[in-house]
């Protein structure tokens, strides 16, 4: 059998022959045919053909009134009428053209607060893309938010043309600088993997309208000040320039002072510090023991999906070990996991396949999961805040969760700043087999809020830091730490000469 007899449509156009005529015609008999039988067919029971009933969406309200109907479909969709309050604040001042330096915990909706003006401006600007110049830029401090990031943008520029790109490290440049080359408008990066893009000339920030610092506190927590000099260095001066963090110590605002001009200011707070369908408890145990009780506290079938805090990657790494030597399903991510791993490891949490993800500080800042039953700190977190956001894991969308923290006798400096955050005791559960006694009545050095350790050796560096008076002992002068002056001088050694 030749070409002609197999495939006729195939020929080339300037070919008249009755053979291609005949085929096309069958195609399209054929392609009719399935039309029709795919339509509604009328009967004498159910009588005319009716089309498919589509509920009809639900109008936005408030701040998304204001955005562009494509965008107000979006929302619809993905289920949501009611903006929330940082998303009431931010929206209308975004669309003015205005900066923005906003504070609000997580869960409270700061992704969409951005991600939807900046779709909004770049959907009416009605400018074609140029390859490797991206009109938005949004940072984030890890790989899993920006991840996350992309995944609203994706939803809410769903009924949009506007192509969006993430590049993060632990994958492979080529694909990220192929995305570039075919032009995106949307950029999400982490620092790192941006500058060694820019350093390459992948990518070019000279186009930048709309510069988005997501989660500062955490970008300076980790160190990327320099690299966030450098990208905000290849910035154009003219541009819109947001800023968002859970929180806004002196560090994060003398960051931003010189980057926002005339912001708006937005500072949502939670009504309590934590949220009150959190069920909080402690339980005291000793450092060796923290890995008996957790596998003891795993046996109870209510603990169906389960996050565990700690703040060593390698903690993380023996933690989840002993899990699953013990028979527990159960996954660590940390920074010095493969981008690959740590998507597959989030990926089957989500589906349930994962009980338990085991996780450090910086990694979970991406970690936007439903249905956590528990959230166990291993580790008692240095700053209070940190626990705020990681008890703030459970009890989403209206449900119940709770949380249980294992303290040592050298962390209970940390739950004594805790309480003093969250204004209320944590209740101590002893109703576990590794309770101790010994570390609940341990009373550490209190906290130093600057960040230094406390003195644990005899007095105190900064007592009796005045000068010395006379008599006053050799060890008590070494022991005070007095001015230079008071010092006891030492005598030079100097051998004889010889003759």
């Amino acid at each position: 059998m030749n070409r002609q007899t197999r495939a006729p449509w195939r020929k080339k156009p300037n070919a008249h022959s009755t053979s291609s005529v005949t085929g096309e015609t069958k195609l399209k008999t054929e392609k009719d045919e399935r039309n029709e039988s795919s339509k509604p067919f009328e009967t004498k029971e159910n009588g005319p053909a009716k089309a498919k009933e589509t509920k009809p969406l639900k109008p936005a309200q408030g701040a998304f009134a204001g955005l562009l109907p494509c965008l107000q479909r979006a929302i619809s969709n993905a289920g949501y009428t009611d903006p929330t309050a940082v998303q009431e604040q931010a929206i209308p001042a975004l669309l003015a053209g205005r900066d923005l330096l906003a504070s609000a915990p997580t869960g409270t909706g700061k992704t969409a607060a951005f991600t939807l003006p900046i779709l909004d401006h770049l959907v009416q600007a009605k400018s074609r893309p140029i390859p490797r110049r991206p009109r938005a830029l949004i940072l984030a401090p890890t790989r899993e938010l920006a991840a996350q990031i992309g995944d609203s943008v994706r939803t809410y520029g769903k009924f949009t043309k506007i192509a969006h790109v993430v590049i993060h490290g632990g994958v492979s440049y080529g694909p990220q600088v192929s995305k570039l080359s075919r032009g995106a408008e949307i950029l999400v990066a982490t620092p790192g993997r941006l500058l060694d893009l820019m350093q390459s000339k992948s990518v070019y920030l000279d186009r930048v309208n709309i510069f988005t610092l997501d989660e500062v506190d955490r970008m300076l927590d980790m160190g990327f000040i320099h690299d966030i000099k450098k990208v905000i260095a290849a910035l154009p001066p003219k541009r819109q320039t947001l800023c968002l963090s859970a929180t806004l110590p002196g560090e994060v605002r003398s960051l931003v002072k010189d980057l926002v001009n005339d912001p708006k200011l937005i500072s949502v707070a939670p009504k309590e510090p934590t949220v009150e369908k959190i069920a909080q408890r402690v339980l005291f145990v000793e450092k060796n023991n923290k890995d008996a009780l957790l596998a003891s506290l795993l046996k109870d079938p209510a603990f169906r999906r389960v996050i565990v805090f700690t703040k060593m990657k390698c903690t993380a790494n023996k933690v989840t070990k002993r899990l699953i030597e013990k028979g527990v399903s159960a996954e660590a991510i940390h920074g010095n996991k493969t981008q690959g791993a740590r998507t597959r490891a989030l990926e089957g949490f989500k589906k349930g396949k994962v009980r338990v993800l085991v996780a450090t500080d910086v990694a979970a800042r991406g970690i936007d999961v439903d249905k956590i039953t528990h959230v166990i700190n291993f580790d008692m977190p240095t700053e209070p805040e940190t626990y705020v956001h990681r008890i703030g894991r459970t009890a989403r969308a209206g449900l119940e969760g709770e949380a249980i923290s294992f303290c040592s006798g050298m962390e209970r400096r940390e739950l004594r700043d805790i309480e003093r955050t969250i204004r209320k005791t944590v209740p101590v559960d002893k109703n576990h087999p590794f309770h101790s006694e010994r570390r609940q009545r341990a009373n550490s050095a209190p906290a130093s809020r600057s960040g230094h350790k406390p003195f644990r050796g005899g007095s105190s560096p900064w007592e009796n830091s005045g000068p010395k008076h006379s008599g006053g002992s050799k060890s008590q002068n070494h022991s005070g730490g007095g001015s230079k002056s008071h010092r006891p001088k030492k005598r030079k050694f100097r051998p004889a000469k010889s003759k």
